[in-house]
């Protein structure tokens, strides 16, 4: 596959979800993320799905899926088009990190409990099958092929679905929040992914915690929650190692008070769920 069908055929929208970066705003045709260089509060990075294309207000430089790669892996043309190719949806392993919203081709079929041995065994190796009571197992169907995978459900009802091949969202993106009766705004304990999330439950084990739980699901989506973490008294960070972990964590404290971060637990790790799963 040459450049310009590249540019044609893998959507922007699936490239920078690949990076773990979603949409602030959006319309059925145009989105606006954070930039792609730099942390910033107001989003300047414009993207138009229809064209396949993006503009960054901030510096005046034009995006194409291409360029997009390249800026984030700090690579040349020929390994950006090696990892646009992995992310082609004609290989159905391959089918990764895509929202799809609901005015896209899905639909679906159960919501179970964790049953299938595949999804068991992917929820042994990451060390949290303890933990499957908190996740489901869900069965769609995506452009007209079927799928399976573990389901964890946001605020907006949509659903992060994760295996041991797919990381995708059907559905609006969305925060998770678990708000407990007896914490009267004591403490929240914030996760990027739900998987680190299962991770401290485990660490919990018996103990009746009594703090509220935040799980992100994308660190794009903190602006839903600036003025719900004002309330809280203690804010306890379990934000990946990689930069737009380290990048919302510094946001974070620079905004609230009595901060703690957790992440150096695991400072040799990318998040908490791989140091689990190497010291466990």
């Amino acid at each position: 596959m040459n450049c310009e069908k590249i540019k044609e055929k893998v959507s922007i929208r699936m490239v920078l979800e690949s990076f773990n970066l979603f949409p602030v705003k959006e319309n059925q045709r145009t989105a606006f993320y954070f930039a792609l260089d730099r942390v910033e509060v107001v989003p300047s990075f414009a993207v138009d799905f229809t064209k396949n294309k993006g503009f960054d207000f901030g510096t005046g430089k034009n995006y194409d899926v291409i360029s997009i790669v390249q800026q984030m892996n700090k690579c040349s043309v020929s390994d950006a088009l090696k990892y646009l190719s992995r992310l082609d949806f004609s290989v159905q392993n391959e089918v990764e990190n895509e929202e799809i919203d609901k005015n896209k081709s899905y639909r679906i079929l159960k919501v179970n409990e964790i049953k299938h041995p595949a999804l068991i065994e992917y929820l042994k190796s990451r060390k949290v099958f303890e933990q499957s009571h908190l996740v489901k197992e869900i069965h769609y169907e995506l452009n007209e092929k079927n799928y399976f995978g573990i389901g964890f459900f946001n605020n907006s009802s949509g659903l992060e679905i994760r295996n041991k091949y797919s990381k995708i969202c059907l559905g609006k993106k969305d925060i998770t929040l678990f708000e407990n009766e007896r914490n009267e705004n004591t403490e929240i304990v914030v996760f990027e992914g739900f998987f680190d999330f299962l991770t401290f439950k485990n660490l919990e084990k018996e103990k009746r915690s009594t703090s509220d739980y935040l799980i992100l699901n994308s660190t794009a989506m903190l602006f839903k929650v600036e003025e719900t973490l004002k309330k809280y008294a203690k804010i306890s960070l379990f934000l990946d190692n990689d930069a737009n972990g380290i990048a919302t964590k510094e946001i974070i404290q620079k905004k609230y008070k009595n901060i703690e971060d957790c992440s150096l637990l695991y400072y040799n790790f990318k998040d908490l769920n791989e140091w689990f799963c190497t010291e466990n």
